[in-house]
């Protein structure tokens, strides 16, 4: 007798829960893809919108937790997170720290920026590419939702040209511009003057 072979998923998901917040109440849902787990945080019932706003956010934990102020990141998550809770709409908070090469990789880079590297030098003398990440889960979460028109919460063209690889119309680009301070400045203008961010 022939064994039947199984295929495991590409991604598991998990049941939707409730998440107060004190921005307002949401919704979450996992998504595993591997052993890496991202986050989709949305108010009920967004995607009865027509064109509800989503943003797409990279893990980073120095800045989301701990309030680093190296880079832009825990403002921009925050500022995200309650214009989403007034308007309603989705965050992906997409787990691939430090460009998608780790975190053990991140403070090393976080090392060489202390040295006079920029984050781009950084990624690339440890040998890696100035940018790692995949996108795959987001698709899954757009196929999931039945999202076909969002306003995208980016200043990052990169994310602009993956969203419309997935054939979802962005109706909106909405900038997170943030105030620099003396310790990201550096990391904005590499940003702006070398990833085309619109800041």
């Amino acid at each position: 007798m022939a064994l039947m072979k199984t295929t495991t998923p590409l991604f598991e998901k998990s049941s939707i829960a409730n998440l107060p917040s004190k921005y307002g109440h949401f919704k979450i849902r996992v998504y595993k893809e591997g052993i890496q787990e991202h986050l989709a945080i949305f108010t009920e019932n967004f995607e009865l919108q027509e064109s509800p706003l989503v943003r797409i956010h990279s893990e980073c934990l120095t800045g989301d937790t701990f309030g680093s102020i190296k880079c832009d990141c825990n403002n921009q998550l925050h500022k995200a997170l309650k214009l989403i809770a007034q308007e309603g709409g989705l965050i992906i908070y997409h787990r691939q720290e430090g460009r998608n090469i780790g975190l053990l990789n991140k403070i090393n880079a976080y090392c060489l920026q202390d040295q006079g590297r920029n984050t781009i030098e950084a990624n690339v003398e440890l040998g890696f590419a100035p940018d790692q990440r995949t996108y795959d889960v987001v698709g899954e979460v757009f196929k999931d939702f039945n999202l076909t028109k969002i306003r995208l919460l980016t200043n990052n063209p990169a994310k602009v040209n993956v969203v419309e690889g997935f054939n979802v119309e962005i109706t909106e680009r909405v900038p997170v511009i943030i105030d620099p301070n003396p310790h990201n400045e550096g990391y904005l203008r590499v940003k702006k003057e070398q990833m085309g961010h619109d800041l």
